[in-house]
Formats: structure tokens, C-alpha cells, sequence
């Protein structure tokens, strides 16, 4: 047995960790979200009016919901891809695999920051940050594990690991061009922020679609 393997520690173990963390995360998202609280004491079609207006006002924190959600969803379908192929676990993917958690973990704080002050650059750096550090956690992964013979891929499904590393070292550069246009303006890279996250989920459900031979779609 490999040194670095780790006694009763298999995949599975590894992978109900992360689904665990995952359902949290994408459950804590919407806590960001506050119903409004009407102190005016209008009624009837008055008050109707304030409540819409005071959702329309959180439109930030709406839209940044959406996108956190949709992201994180994402990345659980590509973490699930790459484990379907993992054949075992060691410490430094052991390692690799709590960093990932670790910017996911810390999502909830970026995503509701941003919707707070979306306007304002410093959130939406640390946004962007955010994902950029998340997405080179997956890259870790992905490339400790092929070349340390944890990932074994049969030659009919490379592209899928192929498609998955693609997306995930496009992404950064994506971010980091939000950042570097928060310096102009700051909803301009929520704008960019808005249009990545929409390309991402596109690309993963119908662009880079793959029936495996056991029925798993990824």
C-alpha cells in the first residue's frame, strides 16, 4: 500500500464530506437575504407598494444568490465528474480537497458582501478572488491526481476530464479580468461576473454534455 495512503479513509468518505459541505454552503446562501420590515404603518395597497419596492431594492443580493447558487452547483458536477474516476485517496489530495472546501466554505461571506455593496470595489475583488482561489483548488485536483495515478480515465471518456480542465483554467483569467475592471468601474465586473456565471451553466449542461456508458450524465 502506497505510504501516503490513509487507513480506512476511502473515497466515499471524502465525497459525503464535500456533498455535506456543499448542501450547507448552498442552505447558508440565502440566509444573505432579509425579508424587508415595513415600520411606516400604511396598509392595504400602500403597503403593497413598499414591499415591492423594498424587494426590488435587493436585487443585488437576489441576483448575487442566484449566481453563488448556480456556481456552486457547477462545481459540485465537476468535483462528482473527477471522483467517478478517482480510484483512491492519499494525504495531499486528503489536503487538496479541504482547501477546496475551504473558498467554498468561505462563499456565503463574499456572495453576501458583494449584494451588499456592489458598487464598491473592495467586494467585489474579494468575489472574484473567491472563485479564482476555488477554481485552482479544482485545478490541484485534477492535476495531482492524474499525475500521481489517482485519476484513471478509460480513453472513451478523456474528453470529459479534458472539457472539465478547460473550463476551470479559462475561468481565473475570466476573473481576473473582472477585477482588473473593477478599477474603472465596479458593476462593470458584476456585469462580467453575471455573463461568466451564465456561460458557465450553459457550457456544463448542454455544451459539454457526456452520456457515460453506465448512465451517468456529467
Amino acid at each position: 500500500m502506497d505510504q501516503s495512503s490513509i487507513p480506512g479513509l476511502g473515497k466515499g468518505r471524502l465525497e459525503a464530506l464535500t456533498d455535506g459541505i456543499f448542501a450547507t454552503v448552498m442552505t447558508v446562501l440565502v440566509l444573505s437575504l432579509s425579508v424587508p420590515v415595513i415600520t411606516s404603518g400604511v396598509t392595504g395597497p400602500k403597503l403593497s407598494s413598499e414591499v415591492v419596492g423594498d424587494i426590488a431594492a435587493l436585487w443585488p443580493d437576489i441576483l448575487g444568490y442566484v449566481l453563488s447558487f448556480l456556481l456552486l452547483a457547477v462545481l459540485w458536477i465537476s468535483h462528482h465528474s473527477v471522483f467517478h474516476y478517482v480510484t483512491r485517496v492519499d494525504r495531499p489530495l486528503l489536503w487538496l480537497n479541504t482547501f477546496f472546501l475551504l473558498t467554498i466554505g468561505f462563499l456565503p461571506f463574499s456572495t453576501a458582501l458583494i449584494g451588499r455593496y456592489p458598487e464598491v470595489q473592495v467586494p467585489v475583488i474579494i468575489y472574484g478572488a473567491n472563485i479564482i482561489a476555488t477554481s485552482f483548488c479544482m485545478l490541484g485536483i485534477l492535476s495531482y491526481s492524474t499525475r500521481n495515478g489517482l485519476l484513471i480515465v478509460p480513453e472513451h471518456d478523456k474528453r470529459v476530464m479534458q472539457r472539465i480542465r478547460a473550463r476551470w483554467r479559462t475561468g481565473p483569467w475570466i476573473y481576473l479580468a473582472a477585477i482588473i475592471l473593477s478599477f474603472l468601474d465596479p458593476l462593470i465586473s458584476f456585469a462580467v461576473y453575471v455573463g461568466a456565471l451564465i456561460f458557465l451553466v450553459i457550457q456544463s449542461s448542454f455544451g459539454f454534455r457526456h452520456r457515460h456508458k453506465t448512465g451517468d450524465n456529467f
